[in-house]
């Protein structure tokens, strides 16, 4: 029987899960120190092929997006840096989470061990590549990537650099694999990978996330498209709501924590608005940005409704609608959230009680923006997405989340009768 490079790939994945040093902290940390190494030894090949994937995207996509795609020495040395993070931070196997004895004499143990093999589907964004190598191999697990057709040589020049760190240690290149298949075939392939996946992550778009969502026969977790919204209520400092609006709008808006919707509290609307509309608008701003405001809000600042509130934008737009209260902001965000990331800005502590006890997303922000969503300012080094389901990881994905556990039983010849 002939096998297509994919089914070679997760044939070689699955036996590399078996590897001792899998559960050997020194030896993780030392492969994990290793493929940084290379990531810098290896920036000029690297950067020549992100180099060759922007130039065949130029024209295709927005700048924006061209922007998500781009790596440069800094965006390289972050990289690097971030698998150096994930190997300073605890192993998450092995951890003891439980432990009893029984009224009969057995001791049970409920101790963390790795997932075995995870696959990452992803689009745009080559830093995903490293990303999730380190986390995967510090959590005990094996990664098999696909990264977007406009990402392909990026990735592959990463990993070939990761797997020249792993195999400088004396571990298996096989502990990072990519997928050369970039079609939908080659996703497909990874979603129906019974026997061989035993966990999928997609991180991209909505289209990305509703296939894999609809035809993964692998257990899948649901990682976000993000319509963040910002509240700005009644007590709201307006300059600190300027700051946090702005930063979470316009710093890097090709990403899922950036704010989508921004609600003002119907009394301070007349006077916010305007101050709003000047910063993000006017002729000060670096990044333009387009207002797309209901009703209410178009009167206020004299321009024509335009709402849309159900559209992640990833660009520099901005939908912007009035409520009554912190209660309809909650009842908004409830309609049109995609459970991702909300900030309320108030000085009010039962308002900001209320919006945090009443919005159900993975987080929610008092006075700060919400581009913190993101596994590295979490302190997890880096993450491999945003989960927005409620099973079995919520919020950035880490090394924990990378784990699941297993019932270690101990008895001295019990029987049950």
């Amino acid at each position: 029987m002939e096998f297509t490079p994919t089914e070679v790939i997760l044939q070689r994945a699955k036996a590399a899960a078996s590897c001792p040093a899998l559960r050997d902290t020194e030896a993780k940390n030392r492969a994990l120190a290793a493929m940084a190494q290379e990531l810098r030894a290896e920036a000029p090949a690297i950067l020549a092929e992100n180099a060759a994937d922007l130039e065949a995207s130029r024209g295709k996509v927005s700048d924006v997006m061209l922007d998500r795609l781009a790596l440069n020495e800094a965006r390289l040395e972050g990289m690097a840096a971030g698998i150096e993070a994930v190997a300073a931070l605890p192993d998450p196997v092995g951890r003891t989470l439980d432990e009893f004895v029984r009224p009969d004499g057995l001791r049970i143990c409920k101790r963390s061990v790795p997932m075995g093999v995870i696959a990452i589907i992803y689009e745009s964004r080559p830093n995903v590549t490293s990303d999730a190598a380190a986390l995967a191999l510090k959590s005990g697990n094996v990664c098999v990537l696909r990264s977007g057709r406009e990402a392909y040589r990026s990735a592959a020049a990463i990993t070939a650099a990761l797997r020249r760190g792993l195999e400088r240690t004396g571990l298996t290149p096989d502990l990072v694999n990519l997928v050369e298949d970039t079609s939908h075939a080659g996703a497909a392939a990874l979603m129906t990978a019974m026997g061989y996946v035993d966990l999928l992550i997609p991180r991209g778009g909505a289209g990305l996330i509703r296939a894999c969502v609809e035809h993964a026969t692998v257990p899948c977790i649901q990682t976000g498209t993000g319509i963040c919204h910002v509240y700005v209520d009644e007590s709201a400092d307006l300059d600190m709501a300027l700051d946090i609006i702005e930063n979470a709008k316009t710093s890097r808006p090709s990403v899922c924590n950036a704010a989508e919707v921004l609600l003002v509290h119907r009394a301070i609307a007349p006077r916010f608005l305007p101050m709003l509309q000047k910063r993000l608008c006017g002729p000060g701003a670096k990044h333009p940005v387009r207002l797309r405001c209901d009703e209410e809000a178009a009167a206020i600042l004299g321009i024509a409704p335009d709402p849309e509130f159900d559209t992640e934008f990833l660009d520099y737009v901005l939908a912007v609608g009035v409520v009554d209260d912190v209660e309809g902001a909650i009842r908004h965000i409830a309609q049109h959230s995609t459970h991702h990331s909300e900030a309320i800005v108030t000085r009010s502590e039962a308002n900001a009680a209320r919006f945090t006890a009443g919005v159900d997303s993975a987080a929610v922000y008092v006075n700060a923006s919400t581009r913190f969503t993101d596994g590295g300012e979490f302190g997890l080094g880096c993450e491999m997405g945003i989960s927005t389901q409620k099973l079995h990881a919520r919020g950035p994905i880490g090394l924990n989340e990378l784990t699941t556990y297993q019932y270690v039983i101990t008895g001295n010849g019990q029987i049950r009768r």
